[in-house]
């Protein structure tokens, strides 16, 4: 591991996404869950999950979100404003540490593709899952929403397509699924359950700032206009939430911008893929395994060919030194061959894809994430309470 430090790992436990919903169960009375971010006890909670945003972002284009930066400027006490995403630094992770409140070495979800070792071949966490892996039995830890139940009523607001997807069985499954199309319609159907439930936890769900980001990049005009979006989405809800809900609005990673001459296509280079079996995980994180009985030292050639190679643009680690290091939290004998023999995150500008098995359009992707650089890595976290609908008497009164 020579060249750039890696930076600590994700502080699952203490301020990680993995510890926001059970500290949100926790807020909500209910037991058995640990408040580890301080949230203040109330009877309602929405939690706005804004696929892409990371913090970096939010503070760069604080112009285009005058609302979110005007309750970061109110302040929220004792109540983190960043939290780190989970690693890799993609939602398939994040998004399943999320929803069962433990890291990914335990949950198996390592990545946007990944190794099924039984079946051996590599099988994706998005979309397309591969319909021989059971979501139930690929990550068997209960979500925070079924633990809820019945006790709290917990619903997910998202769009119509994400219901009873292998995703959201996987990482989300519980509570009431509401499909709604539109940001606008998202907005009205959530305020109408969290009207209808006087004791509730919502989740609600973006992804256009991720797909702006993905097809036209973060310093693009058309990722300025998903943000201000997101921005005027969040002062709906505000305005249209119960008075006094709790309101968290959160990223499950950043971004970067790759520009096309830096998407290198190492498939195309024999020397990198010798000895490898399997490619796996994302362009700025990439899953090397290797082919069955490599000994060490044909390991530490790879490690070696691939230091030549990126070392000054990436970190390249062994699975011993990345689990060492505490990338993917404590990490179960099940998940272990889900992680590549060797990884490699990137920390530079590239992003790195195995031509061999991608389809030629990844390569027009901007927007890159996985890796654990902090503009990656680190998430915010707004907080503040809901004004709720103006009465009459109140808009007199103002």
């Amino acid at each position: 591991m020579a060249g750039t430090p890696l930076p600590p790992p994700p502080a699952y436990g203490s301020r990680s996404i993995a510890d926001l919903l059970p500290s949100c169960a926790a807020a909500l009375g209910a037991e058995g869950f640990d408040n580890v971010l301080g949230l203040p006890g109330v009877p309602q909670i929405c939690l706005v999950m804004v696929d892409g945003l990371g913090r970096a972002l939010l503070t760069r284009k604080a112009a285009h979100t005058p609302f979110l930066r005007e309750k970061l400027a109110a302040g929220q006490g004792s109540i983190p404003v960043a939290l780190d995403a989970a690693f890799p630094s993609t939602t398939a992770a994040s998004l399943a540490s999320l929803g069962t409140g433990v890291p990914p070495g335990q949950h198996g979800m390592v990545g946007y593709d990944v190794l099924a070792p039984h079946l051996d071949r590599v099988v994706n966490q998005l979309n397309g899952w591969d319909p021989e892996v059971d979501p139930d039995r690929w990550q068997p830890f209960p979500t925070v929403f079924e633990r809820l139940q019945p006790e709290i009523h917990v619903a997910t607001v998202s769009l119509p397509q994400f219901e009873g997807s292998a995703m959201t069985r996987a990482a989300l499954r519980g509570g009431e699924f509401i499909g709604a199309g539109s940001l606008h319609e998202r907005t009205t159907a959530a305020a109408g359950a969290m009207a209808r439930h006087p004791r509730m936890l919502a989740y609600f769900y973006l992804n256009e700032l991720d797909k702006a980001g993905h097809q036209f990049g973060c310093a693009s005009p058309e990722w300025e206009v998903a943000l201000e979006e997101v921005d005027s989405c969040v002062r709906r809800l505000d305005a249209q939430l119960p008075a006094g809900a709790l309101v968290l609005v959160v990223g499950d990673h950043g971004m970067v911008d790759i520009a096309a001459p830096r998407r290198v296509d190492f498939g195309a280079e024999p020397e990198l893929t010798a000895g490898v079996r399997h490619t796996a995980g994302e362009p700025r994180m990439v899953h090397l395994h290797l082919e069955d009985g490599t000994d060490d030292a044909a390991r530490a050639a790879v490690v070696g060919r691939w230091q030549e190679r990126f070392g000054n643009q990436a970190w390249v680690l062994t699975r011993d030194e990345a689990v060492g290091h505490g990338l993917f939290g404590e990490v179960s004998e099940t998940v272990l061959p889900r992680i590549g023999d060797v990884i490699v995150a990137a920390h530079g500008d590239i992003a790195l894809f195995d031509g061999r098995r991608v389809r030629p359009q990844a390569f027009d992707m901007v927007g890159q994430h996985g890796s654990w650089t902090k503009a990656e890595r680190q998430v915010p976290l707004v907080a503040f309470r809901a004004r709720g609908p103006l009465t009459s008497k109140r808009r007199r009164r103002g």
